[in-house]
């Protein structure tokens, strides 16, 4: 069994060359919101939902882009209505939001 029931990484990176990058996109921001949504719901810690932050994900070119373990769901975000679908769909629900996967 694992640790946790889903543990959600969000691509934070901010690369100084100019390329894209998943920060780019408020990505920090949209990992908080994320974060407020689970703990205020009582999903958070062990047996529940981790939110955190990764580096590079090398898929800044699909980013902003957030992970979900252990169904290795690559999601794709723009606006917290994606991010609420995300919650409320494959959090809650498990199951996958179709229209954001990578």
């Amino acid at each position: 069994m694992p640790y946790y029931k889903h543990h959600v990484f969000f691509c934070t990176n901010q690369r100084s060359d100019g390329r894209a990058s998943c920060q780019d996109h408020n990505a920090q921001e949209m990992r908080d919101y994320l974060k407020k949504k689970v703990k205020e719901s009582g999903l958070a810690g062990p047996g529940g939902i981790r939110i955190n932050n990764a580096g590079c994900l090398d898929r800044c070119g699909q980013g902003p882009v957030l992970v979900i373990y252990p169904e290795e769901a690559w999601y794709q975000y723009k606006t917290k209505e994606d991010i609420d679908e995300v919650f409320e769909q494959h959090i809650k629900n498990n199951q996958a939001v179709e229209s954001l996967v990578v």
